[in-house]
């Protein structure tokens, strides 16, 4: 029975959805491919926008400080350049995370629990959300673990965090179904996400971590995992999905 299981989801093209939905992602899962190039090109879109706006104030002081070492020596006018080259990417990556959730919140998007068809509208917010997390995970914001300014990234994507947690990593994927409560720690290098696939479905679950527990470095916590009150997951341990640690466990 699983075996037929796993054969429809990955042949059956026609949508359970009702009327234009339905007959949406029919057509999206007759032309895999085709859907999934379309999908891309909005992702590249909102990543120019993104990029664009978060690099406008560096190239607004380029502009201001060209004119200004027009009769300055050579020396002088590479050393100043090289300067404005540093804040211009600071001032990028500080901008980065602040423009990324701003448009992911205006997005009409929303990531929600679900299970399916890895082709089905339902995955389509779970793509974006994602898509604009590694944009600033992949960039810039190892430059800034562990600091406050990752808190408020993953914060900002909706991620729902206590009082005085510490993330010292950047693998993290579906922010907004990640839950810490308060004095929570994760590790250095830890992964932490809210899906995964089974049986040729995608799953998108929430993740839990309570109170005072711990993630230990290079650990994996997968979706629909509860860990509960003054745990420790042990370093390089793995969580499989529906896994739930029971206050104090360790792992």
């Amino acid at each position: 029975m699983k075996t037929d299981e796993k054969i429809k989801v990955h042949t059956e093209t026609k949508s359970d959805l009702p009327g234009l939905w339905g007959m949406t992602e029919t057509v999206l899962r007759k032309f895999k491919g085709v859907a999934f190039f379309l999908a891309l090109i909005p992702i590249f879109l909102l990543y120019i926008l993104c990029i664009g706006l978060a690099a406008s104030p560096g190239f607004a002081i380029f502009d201001w400080v060209l004119p200004q070492l027009q009769e300055t020596s050579w020396f002088f006018k590479g050393l100043s350049l090289g300067l404005c080259f540093g804040l211009s990417y600071l001032l990028y990556a500080l901008c980065l995370v602040l423009v990324v959730p701003l448009v992911n919140k205006i997005l009409p998007l929303r990531l929600k629990e679900s299970r399916g068809n890895w082709y089905s509208l339902q995955v389509i917010p779970w793509y974006y959300h994602n898509a604009l997390v590694q944009l600033v995970r992949y960039t810039v914001l190892d430059l800034m673990t562990p600091t406050p300014l990752n808190m408020f990234f993953f914060k900002a994507m909706g991620m729902k965090m206590g009082k005085n947690c510490i993330i010292n990593t950047t693998n993290i994927s579906d922010p907004c179904l990640i839950e810490l409560g308060d004095y929570v720690t994760i590790g250095g290098s830890a992964t932490m996400f809210a899906h995964y696939g089974q049986g040729g479905y995608l799953i998108i679950s929430k993740t839990k971590i309570g109170d005072y527990s711990t993630v230990g470095l290079k650990a994996s916590i997968m979706g629909n995992v509860i860990v509960g009150k003054h745990c420790m997951v042990s370093a390089h341990s793995v969580l499989l999905p529906k896994t739930v640690l029971q206050d104090h466990e360790q792992a």
